[in-house]
């Protein structure tokens, strides 16, 4: 009997370990914010150990696209399958993973043209303060990096291009980058039903479109983000990302530039998310 109760306890122990040992993923956070006025959501996922380690952990922020909320990367993207398996197979460090809403109030990552909802301001002047002081996060450029889909790959663009000084690594798919011109930016608000006057919409697409950004880079900043930006050959988007490629080439701007098969799906992003993990590991760890 007394053996029994030895095996009993040693099996419980192996048990604990392996359930301290299993990544965490939550998708129904939330936090205040008086910039945009209520509760934001947010999902988060935790590498394996993370309760029962003393360190701290690199990030990647990783948005989703429009239609989407908080939970797409996990309903869909299968971020933690797909994550935990990169970090097993040792192709991934163990990182954080945090996925905000960006679909409660006024669809997307920017500020709107008027300044009525200021999405971007709230993501650097709240958001990034409040899960790096609640988290075990190394709360520097070296380890922490942005991505997204679609919409939130249009987000990861432009973050990245307003604060170079904020990320190591950026990793747009898909990506809705921006008005292409200033009659793009005006088929923008129409549809969206934004107010503003000629110079506000001038000044929304200077600072909300890729191209745009990068045409009028400093050449000392070419250097100070990694790209890696991927789109399905079959993409509504490819024009956009491909328009981006060719500039960043006239610009010198080191990048990686990836056009598989595919269209603008969740397949397409599920096979994109191993490789984009890896390529912030190889960010995380070279600087």
């Amino acid at each position: 009997m007394k053996k029994s109760i030895t095996l009993l306890a040693a099996w419980c122990l192996i048990l604990f370990n392996v359930a301290a040992q299993s990544s965490k993923i939550q998708d129904n956070l939330s936090m205040t914010s008086k910039i945009l006025k209520g509760e934001r959501k947010y999902a988060i996922y935790l590498p394996p150990g993370y309760d029962n380690s003393s360190r701290s952990y690199p990030v990647l922020y990783l948005l989703h696209g429009g239609g989407d909320d908080q939970t797409g990367w996990v309903q869909f993207g299968e971020v933690q399958h797909i994550t935990d398996k990169a970090i097993a197979d040792g192709n991934a460090t163990p990182m954080i993973i945090v996925m905000p809403d960006a679909n409660t109030g006024t669809r997307g990552y920017s500020n709107t043209p008027n300044g009525e909802w200021k999405y971007e301001d709230f993501f650097f002047q709240e958001f990034m303060p409040f899960i790096e002081k609640t988290y075990k996060i190394k709360a520097d450029k070296r380890y922490r990096a942005v991505a997204g889909l679609s919409m939130g790959g249009g987000g990861s663009f432009y973050y990245a291009l307003h604060h170079p000084e904020l990320f190591s690594t950026a990793c747009p798919l898909s990506a809705s980058a921006g008005p292409l011109n200033l009659d793009d930016a005006k088929k923008w608000m129409e549809r969206f039903n934004q107010k503003a006057t000629d110079a506000q919409l001038e000044a929304w697409y200077k600072q909300y479109s890729a191209l745009e950004l990068i045409n009028a880079m400093p050449d000392d900043q070419k250097k100070a983000v990694r790209w890696y930006i991927d789109c399905g050959d079959d993409d509504f988007l490819f024009e956009g990302n491909s328009l981006i490629h060719i500039a960043m080439r006239k610009k010198e701007i080191p990048h990686e530039f990836r056009t598989r098969d595919g269209g603008h799906t969740w397949t397409y992003w599920r096979s994109a998310l191993p490789t984009v993990l890896e390529f912030i590991s190889a960010g995380f760890h070279q600087f």
